[in-house]
């Protein structure tokens, strides 16, 4: 079994992209800008905004922190988001989600100038992933894919099961490994309602797990020599950390790890790569490359 590690290759990846930067710079080009706004104080938001800023640092990126408390109108946010699309020095931005309840998520992102949106939650993005178009690829499945990639892992013609449907994670995750340029694959979807899930996933090489429930993927779900990539990361209670608290993935790590060729860690494994990818889709955004 290998450990897919996710961390040292998010690491790599961006020393990379710093390498690049500096010479854009050099060139007398312009150091890409991501601007996050954050709005109230979501713990697990906090945390994925904080280590978005330290990558834009190690990446070379301008970064830019706009936070609101969580009584901010859906007009006001909307404004903002008006004012950053209109800002010339700003190549991309993301609006941290989950958004307070009173104001209508999708609104948000339809509104984000899908030229700037390197969460690639636009549905012109998403539009233009479906059909094999450039442009900007949703952070967790592409951080998913560049793992694969990284690893020699192959895909072209395998069983991949993805477990989970969300707009952020499953369905794009589907789209990706279908595609031929991506993962060349044979896809499944399987969800909460399924009927033979677990069938489906004792026939797959590959499972993307994002389902979202905890321990949910056991030994007897996976066949021998299976690549196991855990996208979910629940806070589950842990008297023995002083958080009080420990990420825990949807596979049932102690026990699968034992029967797969290749699995990730949660946490270490896709969290890191998800930063990454915005840090890929920041400099592609920077460099003008899928929008003139």
């Amino acid at each position: 079994m290998t450990l897919i590690d996710g961390k040292a290759t998010a690491a790599a990846i961006k020393a990379e992209i710093a390498e690049e930067v500096k010479k854009i710079v050099a060139a007398g080009g312009k150091q890409p800008h991501l601007a996050a706004v954050l709005v109230g104080h979501d713990g697990g938001s906090e945390t994925y905004v904080k280590n978005k800023v330290l990558a834009c640092e190690a990446c070379g990126f301008k970064s830019t922190l706009i936070r609101y408390e969580d009584d901010i109108t859906e007009a006001e946010l909307l404004e903002c988001v008006d004012k950053l699309n209109r800002d010339a020095d700003v190549d991309g931005f993301i609006v941290q989600l989950p958004l307070p309840k009173h104001i209508n998520e999708q609104k948000v992102i339809e509104a984000i100038d899908y030229r700037k949106d390197v969460d690639g939650f636009h549905p012109i993005n998403v539009g233009r992933m479906a059909i094999g178009l450039p442009c900007f690829v949703s952070a967790t499945p592409l951080g998913i894919i560049t793992l694969l990639k990284r690893y020699g892992i192959e895909t072209s013609g395998k069983k991949c099961v993805v477990l989970g449907r969300s707009n952020i994670v499953g369905k794009p995750m589907a789209q990706l490994m279908m595609q031929k340029q991506y993962g060349d694959a044979t896809v499944t979807v399987c969800h909460s309602h399924s009927k033979t899930l677990k069938e489906e996933c004792r026939q797959a090489d590959i499972i993307v797990a994002a389902i979202g429930r905890p321990d949910f993927v056991t030994a007897d779900m996976v066949k021998p020599g299976a690549v196991i990539i855990d996208v979910g990361t629940t806070r589950v209670p842990d008297a023995s950390r002083k958080s009080g608290f420990r990420l825990n993935g949807d596979v049932k790590f102690d026990e699968v790890a034992e029967k797969c060729s290749y699995i990730t860690p949660v946490p270490g494994g896709v969290g890191p790569m998800t930063i990454c990818s915005l840090m890929l889709n920041t400099l592609a955004a920077g460099k003008k490359e899928y929008y003139k």
